[in-house]
């Protein structure tokens, strides 16, 4: 069976054609709002404006990789949330219009739950504690009893989101964390930051306002900004491989997945792999193309779940901005 996944829950517009019987991924279009002026984040309008002017070319490009005609398609997936209600919007409409059009089943996928999903099906991880970090969520997901439950997640800002932010401060633009992460290599000095951790959750407002005033003694000369990014990697990501590291020891689980965008900080996949060698467990890490936001994992996801039995109807494909991971029923498991 071949799906079409369809991404489009914030600054990506994504189209991937992925097999099913033999796992291969045959296009994974990946197209990017970005900033390069410093000013950073998005503005939703205009990248719902971005994803309009994407979605031809995209779509295009991922049938040509494919070599394969429209017609072949079997399934459409898409992002059905959580995301930005704009973004999502784009996706769905184009979504639904080719299932209409090309009188295809239509399969809508939680975001959140297609970053683990894309991990079990290109890895050789069964059950994995899932430490998804990415833009706006930030969460150790484990699948027990018919769901994947959140067994922690961060209490205000996303991972992602907050990077975001600190790299605006620092003039970086948008997406800051590349740019966060060469500046930390060439970081020497540990700065002192809030640590918070609250059981199986963690803060990270504190932490940003305490940036947001060592930024402004950066001309005192008592570090450099490459020393704040050393520092917030080094803090943030403690942070995460505590919780997930919990997780694992509450679940009994031998196996620890990333997903997400900041999954591709390799400061972070160095922190996790050292974890889970000290736990006698398995670290898996997938291509960075498969961790940012992309179709792939979204057509993946929506194969799982057409195998299962599940579908969405045309009219009930309405977007689901507020969706948790923890509202889906995991028929496929």
């Amino acid at each position: 069976m071949i799906c079409l996944g369809i991404e489009s829950t914030a600054h990506t517009f994504g189209v991937s054609i992925v097999r099913g019987e033999d796992k291969k991924v045959l296009a994974n279009i990946i197209t990017a709002f970005k900033t390069e002026d410093g000013s950073g984040g998005m503005i939703p309008a205009k990248v719902a404006e971005h994803h309009v002017e994407a979605c031809d070319s995209a779509l295009r490009s991922a049938f040509e990789k494919a070599g394969i005609k429209p017609d072949q398609v079997d399934l459409i997936a898409f992002s059905q949330g959580p995301g930005i209600g704009h973004c999502l919007r784009i996706g769905a409409a184009v979504a639904r219009s080719l299932s209409l059009l090309l009188d295809k089943p239509l399969i809508g996928v939680n975001h959140c739950i297609a970053h683990l999903e894309i991990g079990r099906f290109l890895t050789e991880s069964k059950d994995p504690v899932l430490l998804y970090a990415s833009g706006a969520n930030t969460q150790v997901i484990a699948y027990e009893a018919g769901k994947y439950r959140v067994f922690g997640e961060t209490l205000d800002l996303g991972i992602g989101n907050f990077l975001d932010s600190f790299g605006r401060a620092l003039g970086l633009g948008f997406p800051a964390g590349p740019k966060i992460e060469a500046l930390a290599k060439e970081g020497k000095k540990y700065i002192k930051l809030p640590y918070s951790v609250k059981g199986m959750d963690i803060s990270l407002g504190g932490i940003e306002t305490n940036l947001r005033e060592k930024i402004k003694k950066l001309d005192s000369g008592e570090y450099t900004k490459e020393d704040l990014c050393f520092s917030v990697q080094e803090t943030t990501f403690a942070m995460l491989v505590e919780v997930a590291e919990r997780a694992m020891a509450h679940t009994d689980k031998k196996e620890l997945l990333l997903g997400g965008g900041v999954a591709c900080n390799k400061r972070l996949q160095e922190m996790c792999r050292i974890m889970c060698e000290e736990r006698g467990a398995k670290s898996f890490v997938l291509e960075n193309q498969y961790f940012v936001d992309n179709a792939a994992m979204i057509a993946i996801a929506g194969l799982e779940m057409f195998k299962a039995g599940m579908e969405t109807k045309v009219e009930e494909a309405a977007i689901r901005p507020y969706e948790r991971t923890d509202d889906v029923s995991v028929r496929w498991r």
